[in-house]
């Protein structure tokens, strides 16, 4: 069986849906940018690329038309293919794991594997919402909105408003003194983006550069979050301060075979160990982690107490406190650089980000093995080990 390796991954920055500097960017051209970027880290690389596969959660509208294909025939011409991946938020490390997979079973030596998502351009139930009359009859709560499962696991598991609060208030504490030492800057692409812009009457081509994360509030102190109304349920505890951000962006990574490394002599950044994913109640989906955890370590032969860094979406804090409580994680190993209510949450990229932030930090730290784990629309949950070198 041949092994396979991840060696060069990299990132845009995420920002603000329908506010931040890729509002009006197209999720495929933030693809193209990023892999063209990304192939540049290994001269060469592009040649070996069989696939592209790249994970996204609303595949329509201008993320449609398999836009998959769409970057690869654009990022890296017409002979490479591409194919797109949907399993909600975890699709973008699905895309990793299938192509860890591919490689494992001699289907090829080198992939490109990650995820985009706009959710500036494309509505969170897409432009057509028309759910099967069977699921919504025999299976209501699948098309229940993911804030009301929030507030219906901050219920059965007693996770009180102050303690949401007082996660989302650490994540953008934790988001910030990252940013601020520069840890986010070996995952970052840089993005330029041209606007056509009305100046003094005249219309005029406007380039910037995006070069930061811009979801992280510096100023989030606990009495404003205190302050916010629930927004979906008028009696519940769930609040846009403690709720994921919608956000814009796009993450990849090269995988290849033990051959091609050794034939290219690359050096390998990590593995893909085992990667599982469960259901569960469409009620509760956000506790899909709780069932999908055991079952990757378990492929992975690892224990718990053998993982040094923990990537745990977070959908929401009601949600992210009960997979930590009832999952036994350590919290001081969960989100050491903050995660998704601070630095955003693009639905299909977010689990190739997990995955890229969890070897950085193993790195850095000289230490081995990883977990990424997020729940997943529909009553899912994913996990993945991964081992850093």
């Amino acid at each position: 069986m041949q092994e396979a390796y991840i060696v060069a991954m990299n990132r845009t920055p995420f920002t603000k849906a329908k506010k931040g500097g890729f509002r009006f960017m197209r999720s495929d051209d933030l693809g193209v940018e990023l892999i063209k970027a990304l192939v540049k880290k290994i001269p060469g690389i592009s040649h070996y690329v069989e696939d592209v596969i790249v994970g996204c959660a609303n595949p329509e509208g201008e993320q449609g038309l398999q836009i998959g294909r769409q970057i690869a025939l654009r990022a890296l011409g017409k002979d490479v293919p591409g194919m797109t991946v949907n399993r909600y938020c975890a699709s973008g490390l699905e895309s990793i794991a299938i192509a860890t997979a591919k490689i494992r079973a001699g289907m090829g030596h080198c992939f490109i594997a990650g995820g985009v998502e706009s959710m500036s351009l494309i509505p969170m139930e897409g432009y057509k919402l028309a759910p099967s009359y069977a699921v919504a009859k025999d299976h209501p709560d699948y098309v229940i909105g993911m804030g009301l499962t929030a507030e219906a696991i901050a219920k059965k598991y007693s996770i009180g408003r102050e303690e949401q609060d007082q996660f989302s208030l650490r994540s953008h504490q934790k988001s910030a003194a990252a940013q601020d030492a520069g840890l986010f800057e070996q995952e970052i692409q840089k993005i330029s983006i041209e606007e056509k812009i009305f100046k003094e009457g005249v219309l005029v081509t406007h380039t910037s550069v995006v070069a930061k994360d811009d979801g992280i509030r510096r100023d989030t102190q606990l009495e404003g979050l205190a302050a916010l109304k629930p927004v979906f349920s008028k009696s519940g505890s769930v609040t846009a301060g403690n709720s994921s951000q919608t956000t814009d962006g796009a993450a990849f990574h090269i995988v290849v075979s033990e051959t091609l490394l050794k034939q290219l002599n690359l050096n390998p950044i990590g593995r893909l160990l085992s990667c599982c994913v469960a259901g569960i109640d469409p009620l509760f989906m956000g506790m899909g982690p709780c069932l999908a955890i055991p079952k990757a370590l378990h492929q992975a032969g690892k224990k718990l107490d053998e993982i040094s860094i923990i990537e745990l979406n977070e959908a929401f804090a009601a949600q992210s406190l009960a997979v930590i409580k009832e999952s036994g994680l350590n919290p001081e190993l969960v989100n050491v650089n903050g995660g998704a209510i601070a630095l955003g949450h693009p639905l299909g990229c977010s689990g190739a980000r997990l995955t890229m932030t969890a070897l950085c930090e193993l790195k850095r730290r000289n230490l081995s093995y990883g977990l990424i784990t997020a729940c997943v629309g529909g009553g899912q949950g994913i996990a993945a080990v991964v081992e850093a070198y």
